[in-house]
């Protein structure tokens, strides 16, 4: 089988060169084939491995969706697939053992081999495969990523005369309504922002861990922070934990409600600081923006412009 295997590797190899030269090698070309023909004949293990590649089936690849909380736990999922597998009845030959003629394809003159129509398996219809359930239980290991890949050797598609390939289930995280791969935003108020505060997390693993800011430090509006060993764990590794990361999101008053005590405020805040106008300067408005003000604008605009390019004349009358 390898010397087969062997000699089909050299040939192949051959035409592939005389096609690309038309027919015809050089000197040199003819050494290279030589060399490799020795080395085939020196280490056939390597024409095997490629004519055992040549021989297996291909691999299927189905999606498997998995919570945040199952890729920092780790879990088990159970997967129900439909597969092709060869009859058992017939062993993939179709009909009864023994039973086979030899027969010569029309089309390509190949020797072949049918069944009489009384010794064909009636399993599976002369196909030599057919339909089976299978249960794959998948084991999601903590640390795992989302897009993270587990095969399955030899569990795909059975076919007569190739080894079957594997299954890959590939990892497909869901949407998490507060972390994203360990990542959260947290809404402090103002007064929180200025002064010390206190916050609870509901990890994934069910515990609630408590953060606290230090006296004196000013949380501004989108810093980044984060807890260390409360993150995801290591893959491999599920004792060592990340880094839990926290942006943090100020949310400021509503206009007016700072009115009455805002004399007392801005005395524990830092001076503001004066602007001296002077009559070259004008003095404007701030209002809020409106996008949807902005997008009508930039659409009258373009309408404009269009306008002056091409002016649409109205129907002239004729004279005579």
């Amino acid at each position: 089988m390898k010397e087969r295997s062997s000699n089909r590797f050299l040939k192949l190899m051959k035409f592939s060169l005389m096609q690309r030269k038309g027919n015809y090698m050089t000197k040199q070309e003819n050494w290279q084939l030589k060399r490799v023909e020795q080395v085939v004949v020196l280490a056939p293990p390597w024409t095997s491995l490629i004519c055992d590649a040549e021989r297996r089936g291909k691999n299927v690849v189905h999606k498997l969706s998995v919570t945040l909380e199952d890729l920092c736990n780790g879990a088990t999922r159970k997967l129900a697939l439909q597969k092709n597998v060869i009859c058992d009845k017939c062993e993939g030959r179709e009909g009864k053992k023994g039973a086979q003629i030899q027969s010569v394809c029309m089309e390509c003159q190949d020797h072949g081999e049918r069944s009489s129509a009384k010794d064909r398996c009636k399993s599976c219809n002369r196909r030599k495969i057919v339909r089976e359930k299978k249960i794959l239980e998948v084991h999601i290991d903590k640390g795992m990523k989302n897009g993270q890949k587990i095969t399955f050797h030899g569990e795909g598609d059975q076919e007569p005369g190739l080894e079957p390939g594997g299954i890959i289930i590939v990892l497909d995280q869901k949407d998490h309504a507060v972390f994203k791969d360990l990542f959260m935003c947290m809404d402090i108020q103002l007064v929180e922002a200025l002064f010390d505060f206190q916050k609870l997390i509901s990890t994934l693993d069910n515990r609630t861990i408590v953060i606290t800011s230090h006296p004196g430090e000013i949380v501004k509006h989108g810093d980044i922070k984060c807890v260390l060993n409360e993150g995801m764990p290591v893959y491999h590794r599920p004792d060592e934990k990340g880094r839990l990361i926290i942006e943090f999101k100020v949310n400021f008053p509503e206009n007016g409600c700072l009115l009455i005590n805002c004399f007392f405020l801005e005395k524990l805040l830092p001076e503001r600081k004066e602007v001296e106008e002077t009559d070259g300067m004008d003095e404007v408005e701030l209002v809020d923006f409106d996008p949807n003000q902005e997008r009508w604008r930039r659409y009258n605009g373009e309408a404009y412009e269009d306008d002056e390019r091409h002016p649409r004349g109205g129907v002239q009358c004729q004279t005579s």
